[in-house]
């Protein structure tokens, strides 16, 4: 983790021998589920409970990634809980921009910035972001993260 930065919310993941490649090392095609599922929880958090499944189907709002990057900074094992901070870094008038640090024991594993726009699910049509998201994003905003 950055080293100025106190995360507001930490999602710990279970790395299981299952998500390992025979180097025993998680397989890099995993890493970026493992931060998709912290940015679910970090929505589920904020959202009383909804993460993306009620998001779309009970707020009508869905919200694709159209943006992933992650730097790879130390192997992903079984050793120890991955604990993925995840901050709002962004957040446009239709998309909202998250970071996700993923560290084992002390150590950064990955860094990441992923990127969502807002949508109308009956429709996949790009839409402002709905003033509830708004209130719980914007006062957790770390723009200096980005």
């Amino acid at each position: 983790m950055t080293n100025a930065t106190q995360p507001d919310f930490v999602h710990e993941i279970r790395v299981g021998w299952g998500d390992c490649d025979p180097a025993r090392i998680a397989y890099t095609g995993h890493l970026p589920g493992f931060a998709l599922q912290a940015i679910d929880a970090w929505w589920e958090h904020q959202l009383d409970g909804d993460g993306w499944y009620q998001m779309e189907l009970d707020r009508g709002t869905g919200t694709p990634f159209v943006h992933m990057s992650i730097d790879f900074r130390s192997p992903v094992t079984p050793r120890h809980r991955l604990s993925c901070a995840v901050w709002p870094v962004a957040l446009g008038h239709k998309s909202v921009t998250f970071r996700v640090d993923a560290s084992q024991d002390g150590t950064l594993c990955f860094e990441g910035k992923f990127v969502c726009v807002f949508i109308a699910p009956e429709d996949f049509t790009a839409k402002a972001a709905p003033a509830d998201y708004r209130a719980a994003i914007e006062p957790l905003m770390r723009p200096d993260l980005v």
